[in-house]
């Protein structure tokens, strides 16, 4: 008995230094976020709303779900009726306009139970005006003017910027993000987490990470300072690789741009990180606009780029599943009322399966390096290869105006992973201005 538990102690031991050795929890390296708008998400526009939808979310098979915030919001000079996520009077409060916090308990079991993590849009650069640190904290918690008056940044009118030369605020808020670890929450998407001090984040979050080893944190950012895993941020938003897509799309740049691109970004933040890659979200849907206002026929072939570019975590935001093609409300309610299945959600579930199947495609340090077609490839045409051991994934996405009928001629068995079929080489292949080939072995 005492030789089995010594053995089983130092399986223990093992498995705890393997863990230690990877910079990013087991689980996110090939994992798909999906970003749940509650208010919209349903008629009701609640926690439950959202928890009667996860069996259909699991179908489509994403396995990280980022709330947007979901806490008490403020009534000072709220924007619309129902104000922003984003202005918020309470941290350890939800917002009675999604339920109780019981409601909110239940979703987040049902989402476990499902196999689900669940991460909070945490909100750490600014409240409300009547948040409840504006009557409890000392002064100094909030950024002041000459006269006094607590401020706020660009047009956010409706908030106040929290003073972070004050470190009381950096302790105010590792508590109250603790309070949503200890309720089971995965982690936290950090909005505008670049407009607060990298030495708040680099203060609090390696203890978070300590006392809460396998959280995943977002920073809703894209700066190489938040992007270390071991003293800040699992994986920073990959905004100059969206803008490059959109203006590809529209003429504005090219293939040779992309390529570029995905060099600098390599050399710039390092394989490990993990770079949030999407054709859409809460900011860009609301304000830009749709991904068929932005990208046109070229939309599945960007989202096609999100999934396979190297370090690449991809998101997909609420209704891309349906192909939904307007604009969501952004302070009132405009919820989606017909979720039914189409061909945008065989599309996005493909995508899904692509990034859980290969292995070539994971994100960080374990995923395969790029490789460039070398062969004659129109200007126009995105054409590359990722290959871990025996598996290699190959993109060939048509950003042109003509059709482009390359031959493929490798050899080893190959299966287009959209239609399924197996491709014998050496066959010519029909590629039409917007759409994508992938081949996987």
């Amino acid at each position: 008995m005492k030789k089995i538990l010594v053995i089983a102690a130092a399986v223990l031991a093992m498995a705890s230094c393997c863990k230690k050795q990877s910079p990013h929890p087991e689980w996110t390296y090939s994992s798909v976020v999906y970003e749940v708008n509650i208010r919209q998400f349903s008629p009701e526009g609640t926690f439950a709303g959202v928890e009667a939808q996860l069996p259909r979310l699991k179908e489509l098979g994403v396995d990280v779900l980022w709330l947007m915030p979901m806490y008490e919001i403020g009534t000072v000079e709220r924007k619309g009726s129902l104000g922003s996520y984003y202005a918020i009077s309470d941290y350890k409060k939800v917002n009675p306009e999604f339920g109780t916090m019981d409601d909110f308990q239940s979703l987040l079991d049902a989402a476990h139970a499902l196999g689900f993590k669940v991460i909070l849009d945490w909100v750490a650069n600014q409240t409300a005006p009547d948040h409840v640190w504006m009557r409890e904290k000392p002064s100094g918690f909030y950024e002041r003017d000459a006269d006094g008056n607590a401020i706020w940044e660009y047009d956010w009118t409706d908030t106040r910027s929290l003073n972070y030369e004050n470190q009381e605020v950096w302790w105010a808020q590792d508590d109250a993000m603790r309070f949503w670890l200890e309720k089971g929450v995965d982690g936290f998407r950090c909005d505008a987490a670049g407009e607060v001090p990298a030495e708040f984040w680099k203060g609090i979050l390696p203890k978070m990470n300590k006392d809460y080893p396998d959280i995943y944190l977002l920073a809703e950012a894209e700066r190489d300072n938040l992007a270390d895993p071991a003293e800040t941020f699992d994986a920073n938003y990959a905004w100059e690789l969206h803008h490059l897509l959109n203006s590809l799309s529209q003429g504005n740049k090219t293939v040779q741009d992309l390529k570029d691109y995905v060099a600098r970004d390599l050399e710039r933040f390092g394989k490990q990180a993990f770079r949030l890659t999407f054709t859409s979200n809460h900011d860009e849907n609301s304000w830009a606009g749709t991904e068929f206002e932005r990208e046109g026929i070229y939309a599945n072939a960007c989202a096609v780029l999100c999934f396979t570019l190297p370090g690449s975590q991809p998101l997909i935001y609420t209704g891309q599943e349906i192909g939904l093609n307007r604009r969501l409300a952004f302070f009132e309610k405009d919820p989606i009322t017909d979720w039914s299945a189409n061909e945008y959600t065989c599309f996005w579930k493909k995508l899904v399966e692509l990034k859980h199947g290969n292995p070539a495609l994971a994100a960080g340090e374990r995923g395969g390096e790029i490789t460039w077609w070398e062969v004659p490839v129109p200007e126009t045409v995105v054409a590359f290869s990722r290959e871990v051991k025996d598996n290699q994934v190959i993109v060939i996405a048509n950003f042109g105006k003509e059709p482009y009928n390359p031959v493929f001629n490798l050899p080893g068995a190959y299966k287009n992973h959209f239609t399924g079929e197996n491709i014998e080489s050496p066959c010519e292949l029909s590629i039409a201005p917007g759409e994508y080939v992938v081949i996987t072995k």
